[in-house]
């Protein structure tokens, strides 16, 4: 007797969905498609010498802090230099805090894995992150979506909603040039959430892998700094970031650092995951670090994207019809379009794969149902005249639907 494997599944496994946006982009792999849909970084940037030449370099030298099982929290001297780094930008955290995941999603995975049950409260942005909602709706949690405008996340809503004695388990927020918005959350918003979260005991999950691909003007301050500074550590914020978009995201090197308490569970409950994030990709990106490739290859790719996010908005401003509006993101790599109410972006990108041009419809970063009529345009990963020529086809597609 054949088994039926759905009946077997648990009821979070069946909460499982795939990503649009990986689905999405098996579509786009034809060379002949302009594809706005993915959160790629430009390949061409990757720094392979330098990746190169620090892996031939562990290799050499330490052969086996590089190859063998390594400890769960992550490879010591690269925690060292992460806790350094993060210093650097007015986080100073203990070493001990700092834990390697594979990837920021991990982190992600693992805080559902600690906090989230069924119909657990749960507060984000609307839009947020798709991969967020991802890594959580298995545990079925309620989430409640607070909106966004040109400066960030609506502070004056969750101030109400906390007052009305709601408890989430956290709020969780992307705090510089958003995923999928590029909004970035202004320095007077900051405060006043820190000044919430110490209020109300509120845990904020502060998701940050795009704060150093800032284009102008200084890298925006961290809540996790704030928290800091307000408090002498780190308390109610738990910081993500990770490599993915700053080297190169098949090293799948993340981190988060989390207040004392919470440390070590985060650590257990990776234990049951994989052990440890892979030692050679762990210590290759160290000695590269140690190598000075950060400042010198963090300046080469914000001069690259910056010229795609001139460029995109260049075009988008001689191609788009009326009515339609768009995001002017100081940074990050995204731009978010929103369209006249009649039209619906899901069945526009048809249209668009038609013209053979691809974006990702905004109803997907939406956690609780709406945003048919909004999308997001990644500009980091396509060359300039391609964004150029990508936009006049989704113009023309966007015309057939008006």
């Amino acid at each position: 007797m054949d088994i039926s494997w759905n009946e077997r599944l648990s009821d979070g496994a069946h909460r499982i969905t795939s990503s649009a946006i990986r689905d999405l982009l098996k579509l786009t792999e034809q060379p002949a498609v302009i594809s706005f849909a993915g959160g790629l970084p430009a390949p061409e940037c990757f720094p392979t010498a330098e990746l190169t030449a620090a892996a031939e370099r562990v290799l050499t030298v330490h052969p086996m802090a590089a190859l063998q099982y390594g400890p769960t929290e992550g490879y010591a001297p690269l925690r060292s230099f992460l806790a350094a780094r993060m210093a650097a930008l007015n986080m100073p955290v203990l070493t001990e805090q700092v834990l390697i995941t594979s990837g920021s999603q991990q982190a992600l995975d693992l805080l559902g894995k600690l906090f989230l049950d069924t119909s657990a409260l749960v507060v984000v942005e609307e839009p947020t992150y798709l991969g967020a909602l991802q890594a959580w709706r298995p545990y079925g949690p309620r989430f409640v979506t607070l909106p966004l405008d040109d400066e960030g996340l609506d502070v004056i809503a969750l101030a109400r909603l906390l007052a009305t004695g709601a408890q989430p388990r956290f709020l969780y927020l992307v705090s510089c040039f958003q995923n999928p918005t590029g909004v970035t959350l202004s320095p007077a918003r900051r405060h006043a959430l820190i000044e919430l979260a110490a209020r109300y005991a509120l845990p904020i999950v502060e998701d940050d892998p795009y704060g150093d691909l800032s284009y102008g003007g200084e890298r925006p301050e961290p809540l996790a700094a704030l928290d800091i500074a307000l408090h002498g550590e780190l308390r109610h914020v738990i910081y993500l970031s990770s490599f993915s978009k700053i080297v190169a995201p098949g090293l799948r090197i993340g981190w988060v650092a989390a207040p004392a308490g919470l440390s070590r569970k985060l650590a257990h409950a990776k234990q049951g995951l994989d052990l440890h994030t892979g030692s050679l990709a762990q210590a290759t990106a160290c000695e590269a670090c140690h190598a000075g490739l950060l400042n010198e290859h963090v300046p080469r790719i914000r001069a690259t994207y910056r010229t795609r996010r001139d460029t995109l908005l260049a075009a988008l401003e001689h191609q788009m019809p009326p009515g339609v509006r768009w995001t002017h993101p100081a940074g990050g790599m995204f731009i978010w379009l929103t369209l006249p109410e009649q039209v619906d972006a899901t069945e526009l990108l048809y249209t668009a794969l038609e013209q053979q041009v691809a974006f990702v419809p905004g109803a997907t970063f939406h956690a609780n149902g709406g945003g048919t009529a909004t999308l997001r345009l990644n500009f980091s990963s396509t060359a300039p005249e391609r964004i150029t020529e990508g936009v006049r086809r989704l113009g023309q597609a966007m015309r057939s639907r008006l």
